[in-house]
């Protein structure tokens, strides 16, 4: 691929608010401040993740920080990506959607799922033969109540009854939908509800899912005549050079990888076969692109082609990395890519 910018390529944040060192307060203050940084520079979205009792998320109520990042921001979208549904009557679900989309002036973009880690949901006293059952039934009513009057069902997990829904979301009919998959069976599901995907592994994988989603999105006439964004994560360090912004990234990659793999040692838990645990690995596998402005358009334009994706999640600000280097980050990768469609 030469240096071209895909037209229909757009950039967004992904984030774990994973511990970075300091005290809680201040990586809230310093977050918002990546955010408010990321809403001028022109970045779409700002997407967070929802962990529980572990290091790996310091933002377990995603849509309480998020609120936040809206009275900072003016056009930046927002959303949890992903918001877990076991985890959550759906209809309270529904509510604190509406809440801060009403509160953003309709920014939301809703990611949800059922989480990747069976021992978080545990801790709430959720069996992961329970998680898969609840999580369909959960989205079931959500997708219901976006459609307002009153909401009834009776389920195996949830039963209501004739539940008056006073509280809408500010767009209409609903705001964007949002699931993490791994699998083309999941991009089958998504491409049929009309939500947009986020996929995170080597690019030759992530193909596999864009192209399943984009052959059953043609073949269904039933479908959505937007087009939905194809998301690729990617962990991503542009420093002045190589050699310093590899140096930070590997200092901050031990760290976060140090939080990934807490509850997996506290309860000898193999961790996932394709988690990279070395830096060398995480560039190897696509997970983390680091280098000059330059090294790094070419290397992300490269992926995304591979990949089949129109729409860069960018994980700014990951392990100890600091403020200041996810900040030169984001201005660089406005100015050297965004801004330089050539």
């Amino acid at each position: 691929m030469g240096n071209a910018l895909p037209s229909n390529l757009t950039f967004g944040i992904f984030d774990h608010l994973d511990a970075n060192g300091s005290d809680i307060a201040q990586q809230y203050s310093d977050r918002l401040r990546l955010a408010e940084a990321c809403d001028r520079l022109g970045f779409y979205a700002y997407h967070l993740a929802e962990h529980h009792c572990t290091p790996h998320g310091r933002g377990p109520s995603p849509n309480l920080f998020l609120s936040s990042v809206a009275q900072r921001t003016r056009r930046l979208r927002i959303g949890p990506l992903v918001m877990l549904l076991p985890l959550y009557h759906p209809l309270r679900a529904f509510e604190e959607i509406c809440m801060l989309d009403q509160l953003s002036g309709g920014r939301v973009e809703l990611g949800i799922g059922r989480g990747s880690l069976p021992i978080e949901l545990g801790y709430f006293g959720i069996g992961p033969d329970a998680a898969p059952g609840r999580y369909v039934e959960a989205s079931e009513i959500l997708v219901n109540a976006m459609k307002g009057g009153t909401l009834s069902h009776k389920g195996e997990h949830y039963e209501l009854s004739g539940i008056p829904l006073t509280l809408r979301p500010h767009q209409r009919p609903h705001p964007p939908t949002w699931i993490a998959t791994s699998r083309p069976e999941s991009a089958h599901w998504a491409a049929a509800n009309g939500a947009n995907i986020a996929c995170v592994g080597p690019s030759s994988s992530v193909r596999k899912i864009t192209d399943a989603f984009r052959a059953y999105r043609k073949c269904n006439a039933s479908a959505d005549d937007q087009s939905p964004f194809r998301g690729l994560l990617r962990m991503v360090v542009i420093g002045r050079s190589d050699r310093d912004a590899y140096s930070i990234a590997a200092s901050a990659y031990e760290h976060w990888l140090e939080s990934f793999k807490f509850l997996y040692d506290l309860n000898d838990l193999q961790t996932p076969p394709n988690l990279p645990l070395t830096f060398d690995e995480a560039v190897e596998n696509e997970l983390c692109v680091a280098g000059t402005a330059a090294s790094v358009r070419q290397a992300l334009l490269n992926q995304i082609e591979e990949a089949g994706a129109n729409y860069l999640l960018c994980q700014l600000a990951f392990g100890s990395l600091p403020l200041d280097a996810s900040l030169y980050t984001a201005a660089k990768i406005q100015s050297e890519i965004m801004a330089r469609p050539d």
